[in-house]
């Protein structure tokens, strides 16, 4: 879709010097990453996978960690890479005019695809690490992985010894962060495009950037796959594939070099 309304948003994020991107699942659904709500989504196709997301059900029931711990072992993201979307949002940060990724996500395709890890802002966790309850020791995931390969259906903390392991993501009913939402939201009041791409932006507090970014005097462009319930807020908006939309959207500039921000 390329109109007078993407040739404008294109001319904007040309000319911004300071970008914050919000993105969510629908950037990872061509990297092979199924989204939660969507006709293919996760919880759609298995509600069971939903009840392991709510922390209480989690915590109480090891039947839903078991489930849980086999959903980690064979999740496509493992073997997922960064597509052409992430790697458009990454040339912000190469021409030193990202101010932050602020990102639903928890695959770290973001980092993957050159991001330093500084400048993104994980509002629901990420996949790649797991967290003790009871002490809150953190490893990488992949290490608690073997030992569920190696048998242990419910793996428990290897430092306290009785507290339950989960990933260091944020599950339905526990708390977010208060630092990284407040980090979030200070990304939205300093920059001069607010760009949300692959969202819904309908979970709450982090969909707050976009009111947020537009209140501070940004622009704000949303890309989707389909109308968000944050559109009212949008100067521009872009309806299509991420994939496609990005890269045109991203001016590549060749001969910039990587530059600090912030």
């Amino acid at each position: 879709m390329i109109g007078e309304e993407f040739e404008r948003a294109r001319e904007w994020i040309a000319e911004a010097q300071c970008i914050t991107v919000f993105t969510g699942a629908g950037i990872s659904t061509d990297s092979g990453i199924p989204d939660f709500r969507g006709p293919n989504g996760v919880w759609t196709k298995n509600p069971a996978a939903e009840k392991a997301s709510t922390l209480q059900n989690y915590l109480a029931d090891p039947e839903v960690r078991r489930f849980a711990w086999q959903n980690r072992l064979h999740s496509p993201a493992w073997d997922a890479l960064p597509n052409s979307g992430h790697l458009a949002i990454y040339e912000l940060e190469r021409q030193g005019r990202l101010r932050a990724v602020v990102t639903q996500n928890i695959d770290e395709l973001h980092q993957r695809a050159g991001h330093l890890a500084a400048n993104v802002i994980e509002v629901h966790g990420t996949m790649r690490w797991s967290r003790c309850w009871s002490c809150d020791d953190r490893r990488p995931m992949q290490a608690t992985l073997e030992r569920v390969r190696a048998g242990e259906e419910d793996p428990h903390c290897l430092v306290c010894e009785v507290g339950v392991l989960k990933s260091d993501t944020v599950s339905f009913g526990q708390s977010l962060v208060p630092e990284v939402i407040d980090a979030a939201m200070r990304a939205a009041d300093e920059c001069d495009v607010l760009l949300a791409a692959g969202s819904t932006l309908s979970v709450f507090p982090a969909a707050n950037v976009v009111p947020r970014a537009k209140a501070s005097g940004a622009r704000v462009v949303i890309v989707n796959g389909e109308p968000t319930a944050m559109d009212r807020y949008a100067d521009a908006l872009l309806i299509g594939s991420l994939g496609e939309l990005l890269p045109k959207l991203i001016s590549h500039d060749p001969v910039a070099k990587s530059r600090p921000v912030g």
